[in-house]
């Protein structure tokens, strides 16, 4: 074992959460450890003391170290080192590759899931699954900085737990296993393949991964076949969004004595928790910006239940505020809206073909798969310089394309472009992404001269700013600027009384500081209006 390694511990507060988490456990759940000398070492090393660590935790896990090669390895075709197995007798779950980074909270989920005996799947989730005739065997391709995969692995895992005589699930470490992320043509994470098929990229919502699994379709194939429901849930406040804006309503309704449930369709943080660095937090000089949003959920979930993968597909104004989900009907007295928005897209010919096969709107995500490759930046706001930055510390030979003649973003990120050299193409843009199967390069054109050129580059990282997610905003008949945003006023009123509205999905100066805040007021003023519907007529 490496020398340094040899006293490696997990931190004194790590423990503390994890055995408090693992007072849950009920079963035991027998870890089966992998490992073949001279293949991915450290990793070997480091799952070898992680495991150990976690069953000094719990006398509940047990770990079991065997040998790729031996007659164990053999039985459970294990061919990959370091490989994980959970209670193998019962389940077909596995981890290949070390599960740590943002994969370290799926790896713990599936611990309390297995010894529980539950998949936590919704009811309606698994009605649907109840009517799985033939087997599935899943593979989901991660990277261990991806913020998004670890709720796809779950997907899998659950429906694993769910149905162990039919479904196998295994997580793939795209790093430490390129050959097959190769095999398999993947360029973006998370990449789900169901039955040697590729099903979807990204984080799917629970019920939507369930119908692909079941139909072996994409989710652009099954429209009308997905259907929400579940059980009525009453609360006073319901929030859709898990961003900064919705978290922070979250814990404002929840401390005014208001039952409030906060829906996530993806996962929560929002698109703070892809940014590699945040350095405009008051507090902090500078931090992570998924560590920022773990300790903002951390806290929320001291107040509120924050439920991931449940996209809210109708919301009804009536006598109560109703918004119908993909798990569930929830039915309250308000409702705020924290929707953010998604990533704006070049509109080009060739991105939609290559998107996570070159095309990426998360170099957080995706980064790791291009170090030492060509890659270009599109954009001249903030994301788009932090992304060239964190791409160029990887090791990618960055560079990047902007429409006008200067950076629109902060002075900092600027000088820090500059001083790491990378090079920029003033009054650029991109007019077609090249490849078959993957990404080659790009067609762009001086928008001074007319002049078109190719540019070889094996990704596009498109940072080209954000559209409002307004969709549900525009069917209830909310007010929206001429640019798509909800307009509010200063406590985050809309047009329409005992709806809200909170975040990015407002417009304005969409900054986390700005967000919390909105979040606060309009928690404040739903918790107001409730008390004193200013809406009713005075009956005096």
């Amino acid at each position: 074992m490496d020398d340094s390694l040899k006293n490696w511990s997990l931190p004194d507060d790590a423990k503390k959460i994890l055995r408090e988490r693992f007072k849950q456990l009920k079963e035991k759940v027998l870890l089966e450890v992998f490992t073949k000398d001279g293949v991915n070492d450290q990793f070997n090393n480091l799952i070898t003391l992680f495991a150990k660590e976690l069953s000094k935790l719990s006398d509940k896990i047990i770990v079991d170290l065997h040998k790729v090669g031996d007659e164990f390895s053999k039985k459970y075709v294990v061919t990959r080192s370091p490989t994980v197995l959970f209670n193998p007798e019962k389940y077909s779950i596995r981890y290949t590759g070390a599960p740590f980074g943002e994969e370290s909270r799926s790896f713990i989920d599936a611990i309390i899931m297995i010894s529980n005996r539950k998949s936590f799947l919704s009811k309606e989730s698994k009605k649907m699954l109840s009517k799985l005739k033939e087997s599935r065997d899943v593979k989901v391709f991660v990277t261990l900085s991806c913020p998004y995969c670890p709720g796809q692995v779950l997907n899998a895992f659950k429906a694993a737990i769910e149905r162990p005589d039919l479904v196998s699930a295994e997580a793939v470490d795209s790093m430490e296993n390129t050959d097959l992320a190769q095999k398999y043509n993947v360029g973006a994470v998370p990449h789900t393949i169901i039955n040697d098929q590729s099903i979807s990229h990204g984080f799917e919502p629970e019920q939507r991964f369930i119908a692909e699994l079941l139909t072996l379709k994409p989710a652009e194939d099954l429209v009308g076949e997905i259907q929400a429901g579940g059980e009525h849930v009453h609360v006073d406040v319901i929030i859709v969004g898990g961003g900064p804006a919705g978290l922070t309503a979250g814990i404002y309704a929840a401390r005014s004595g208001l039952k409030t449930v906060i829906l996530e369709k993806a996962m929560v943080g929002g698109q703070v928790s892809i940014t590699p660095m945040v350095e405009n937090w008051p507090g902090f000089r500078s931090i992570p910006g998924k560590q920022l949003m773990d300790m903002i959920n951390a806290q929320v979930r001291d107040y509120v239940p924050v439920l991931e993968g449940q996209e809210v597909d109708e919301i009804k104004i009536g006598k109560h505020v109703e918004a119908v989900a993909s798990g569930g009907h929830f039915v309250g007295q308000a409702l705020i809206l924290a929707t953010g928005t998604s990533h704006r897209h070049l509109g080009v010919a060739g991105e939609e073909k290559l998107y996570g096969h070159g095309v990426s709107y998360c170099a957080t995500c995706d980064g790791y798969f291009y170090k030492n490759k060509p890659v270009v930046v599109v954009g001249g706001g903030n994301t788009a310089m932090t992304d060239a930055l964190y791409l160029k510390n990887l090791g990618a030979k960055v560079t990047i394309i902007v429409r006008g003649s200067e950076f629109k973003g902060d002075k900092t990120l600027k000088n820090s472009v500059e001083r790491e050299k990378i090079p920029v193409l003033w009054n650029t843009e991109i007019v077609k992404i090249l490849g078959d199967k993957q990404v080659t390069g790009v067609n762009i054109n001086d928008r001074k001269n007319g002049k078109e050129k190719k540019l070889k580059a094996e990704a596009v990282f498109v940072a080209i700013g954000e559209i409002p997610n307004n969709q549900l905003a525009s069917e209830i008949g909310l007010k929206l600027d001429e640019y798509g945003y909800v307009i509010i006023d200063r406590y985050g009123r809309t047009n329409i009384p005992r709806v809200y509205g909170a975040g990015d999905i407002t417009g304005g100066v969409r900054q986390i500081v700005t967000a919390v805040g909105e979040g606060a007021s309009a928690a404040s003023s739903a918790f107001e209006d409730i008390s004193h519907p200013y809406w009713l007529p005075n009956k005096n």
